[in-house]
């Protein structure tokens, strides 16, 4: 690397870490114990995972699979296929499913906003029912839908066969993806994202309430989803966001409705305790420059096409490291956009997370003389 490129990088990392106050360091302790089958705790920005147990591990979600029926439902909104003042009617099917339900009339009809509210707030399953066979034409073949939604996002470890979460040998999530999907539901649908939060919602003169706990013992929680099945266990995925910093928490499996509320707010407490967040970079933002040969232009800036987030332990992050990886001899033309490195971010010579480097603008070919020159200058570089 040359002395250009690291120089444009330590001058400006070394203003972002003193721009503010550094806390001093302190020990960062071990994650809280409990009885849980899988649990995950990640940062919303950066996406790293601060403490988990058995992530990977394949388990019933319950009515956490309504995660993924609200997902298809604000995704089918946004594409305009859907409206939430758009009625559906309730067919008998739905009005028959059983477990938690909203209690809609067979062929009453019901506004898509009231059916999501059902689906979110009171985790009906004939809400849930009603609204994959308004989208898809029935539960069956929303299902198929909700695989593709999942391969979509890189949930590879999860199989749907219901809206519901209803108890199938071959319906099953991990705490990974679950973690995956509630970060696209805030990043995608902010305008819809407030619906978690809300803690009533009465319908057909039947007050339900949230039985996300969390809701009222922690005004930083505004989300999202509880389940519980007598194989599933109890389980909760929450989020909660304190001073700019958001997380994420997965509790599945644990014994009681206590449980999974107070395994979680542990959670969300440890990481906000222990952890800072920090953006090292806006997206488009220069973050190192190199020279592109042949090319109408001397110099090229690199940068990330995304915020760059990274979450370390608290008091840490002025002992970040930095350093751009970028091949020494790039040729014009070049598109921006282009990947042409990566940036690794550091702590103690462990690698905390990476970011691909982009070009930010277009390079097109120099003139004939620039790369006669440019040509000659490889050639001796070689």
């Amino acid at each position: 690397m040359t002395r250009f490129l690291l120089a444009t990088v330590v001058a400006g990392f070394i203003a972002l870490v003193h721009s503010p106050v550094v806390l001093a360091a302190m020990p960062t302790p071990e994650p809280p114990n409990f009885d849980a089958t899988s649990f995950l705790l990640v940062d919303f920005h950066s996406g790293q995972e601060l403490a988990a147990r058995d992530p990977d591990m394949r388990v019933e979600p319950a009515s956490i699979t309504k995660l993924m029926t609200s997902y298809i439902a604000f995704s089918e909104i946004q594409k305009g296929n859907l409206s939430k003042e758009e009625e559906v009617t309730i067919s008998e099917n739905a009005w028959r499913t059983g477990g938690s339900r909203m209690f809609v009339e067979v062929g009453s009809a019901v506004t898509v906003e009231d059916l999501l509210r059902g689906v979110i707030i009171q985790s009906g399953n004939d809400a849930s029912v009603a609204l994959a066979e308004h989208i898809a034409g029935s539960e069956s073949a929303f299902a198929e839908w909700m695989n593709s939604y999942a391969r979509d996002l890189g949930m590879t470890g999860s199989h749907f066969v219901n809206a519901t979460g209803w108890p199938d040998p071959e319906h099953y999530v991990t705490a990974r993806d679950i973690a995956t999907l509630a970060t696209a539901l805030i990043r995608e649908f902010p305008d819809h994202y407030s619906l978690y939060s809300e803690k009533v919602f009465e319908y057909n003169s039947i007050k339900q309430y949230n039985r996300n706990k969390l809701l009222w013992r922690d005004e930083s929680v505004d989300g999202l989803k509880t389940g519980h099945t007598e194989s599933a266990g109890y389980c909760l995925v929450s989020s909660a966001e304190r001073d700019g910093m958001r997380l994420m928490s997965v509790v599945l499996g644990t014994g009681s409705e206590n449980a999974r509320a107070s395994a979680s707010q542990s959670l969300l407490n440890y990481g906000f305790r222990f952890f800072d967040t920090r953006r090292l970079y806006e997206a488009g933002e220069p973050i190192t420059t190199v020279r592109p040969w042949k090319g109408a232009f001397d110099a090229l800036d690199l940068g990330a096409e995304r915020d760059l987030y990274v979450t370390v332990p608290r008091g840490r992050i002025g002992d970040i490291t930095v350093e751009p990886d970028v091949a020494n001899q790039l040729v014009a033309p070049i598109q921006g956009g282009t990947v042409l490195g990566e940036l690794h971010v550091a702590l103690d010579g462990e690698r905390v997370t990476s970011e691909p480097l982009v070009a930010l603008r277009d390079v097109p070919k120099g003139g004939l003389w620039r790369q006669l020159v440019d040509e000659i200058r490889l050639l001796i570089a070689r």
